[in-house]
């Protein structure tokens, strides 16, 4: 579990605020307990919070960007979301406390009682509020742009798969649990998924596919058609795991950007360097806007650890240079940077506009997911603040109105 400082009387945030809509260069936060009281100009702060002490902020101006929230994470700090809940707990931990407030934990695609033991045992951190859901990627995958998946474990589709997943949710006190899957629309029976997710609350998502423009087209609409939650399906890491776009041969990149552009789908997008190219990823933002992409991370065990030897799902993995790659085959495996690396990274290197880099890392996963009282600043909302300085460089974190304290192990980092 997390160590936290509480932090019960209201107090006063000052700096450069970035809301939902807007950044303002001369904000005032107002948090009460768990929940923003105000957040906009410090020139228009109610009188009844005019009192309220303001809390240092030490040398320099700082910014307040609201708790950041990925929906794509399979680990970090050593641990990685699965059958074992200590690892797991590690890995949302380190998140939490680098500015990711509000975490999916991903499970890469396993035996079916390997998948359901992982979901039972996020499940459990569901409950106790540590993270907001379950992300399954797989096994209905294409065996062609498996990327890190196990090809042993893919496997068309099955209804019952999706059936003991949900009981094994339900059983850890967390029905409901699972958020999103993803699937290759071109598996046989991958026709009947988006309507079976949608009436169990799953939120579809297109990835790890090799079809062509027109399956893809036809899975994304259906998928719209069931999606709940923000009523709009995922696109599990765009460009990544998917064949390339050719104008002769458009593949399934051609119906995500399309229908991504017409405000239909939400596009997962890995800004970390390494995924994506800096002027692919300017593309994107300038294509769709920010209300149509979810920044993740696809992080594994080694996000915010040294290069070295890890796994992810049971795989070696090798991380040279902040690259995740397999050790057998090379294939890339996930990410190593946390989502405020992310942020900072569009930013500086693909001319992404602050307020849009923020916006696809807090608010459009937030309505994308159906998650409520995060994402966002505002009055109302839950007291998830990531208090960083210009550069984007982490200096506190507050969650749910309560400072995190940095793990030892980061700060050596």
């Amino acid at each position: 579990m997390m160590a936290r400082v509480t932090t019960p009387a209201p107090m006063l945030l000052t700096g450069r605020l970035v809301t939902a809509s807007t950044v303002v260069e001369d904000g005032v936060l107002v948090v009460a307990g768990d929940e923003i009281r105000y957040a906009g100009r410090a020139s228009e702060l109610p009188a009844p919070w005019r009192e309220v002490p303001v809390l240092d902020a030490g040398p320099g101006r700082q910014t307040l960007l609201p708790g950041l929230v990925d929906a794509h994470c399979h680990g970090g700090a050593g641990g990685e979301f699965g059958a074992a809940r200590d690892s797991a707990a590690t890995a949302v931990h380190h998140h939490h406390v680098n500015g990711t407030t509000t975490v999916l934990g991903s499970l890469v695609s396993a035996a079916a009682d390997e998948m359901v033991a992982g979901v039972r045992t996020c499940s459990e951190l569901v409950a106790g509020g540590d993270l907001a859901g379950i992300h399954l990627e797989g096994p209905f995958l294409s065996h062609e742009r498996r990327g890190a998946q196990d090809p042993a474990a893919l496997t068309d589709v099955h209804p019952s798969l999706v059936e003991a997943v949900l009981l094994a949710a339900e059983s850890a006190g967390a029905p409901g649990a699972v958020a999103q899957m993803t699937f290759a629309p071109e598996r046989p029976g991958a026709d009947r998924l988006p309507a079976l997710l949608g009436g169990h609350g799953i939120l579809p998502a297109v990835g790890h596919t090799d079809c062509d423009a027109a399956t893809a087209r036809s899975s994304l609409r259906a998928a719209l058609d069931s999606a709940p939650r923000g009523g709009r399906p995922l696109v599990t890491h765009v460009f990544n795991g998917m064949p390339p776009l050719h104008h002769r041969a458009p593949g399934p990149l051609a119906a995500c950007l399309a229908q991504a552009g017409r405000g239909e789908a939400v596009l997962e997008v890995i800004g970390d360097g390494v995924h994506l190219a800096a002027e692919t990823v300017r593309m994107l933002f300038d294509l769709v806007g920010p209300q149509a992409i979810c920044l993740i991370t696809d992080a594994m065990a080694a996000s915010g650890m040294p290069d070295g030897s890890y796994t992810l799902g049971g795989r070696d993995v090798l991380v040279a240079d902040r690259t995740a790659r397999l050790a057998d085959g090379g294939s890339i495996a996930g990410g190593v940077a946390t989502l405020l690396d992310v942020v900072r990274w569009c930013v500086a290197e693909a001319g992404v506009p602050v307020l849009d880099a923020v916006t696809a890392a807090s608010v459009t996963p937030a309505r994308t997911l159906g998650l409520t009282g995060v994402g966002s600043l505002a009055s109302g909302q839950q007291a998830d603040v990531v208090v960083v300085d210009d550069d984007l460089q982490l200096r506190r974190v507050l969650r749910r109105g309560s400072w995190l304290a940095p793990d030892v192990r980061d700060s050596d980092r």
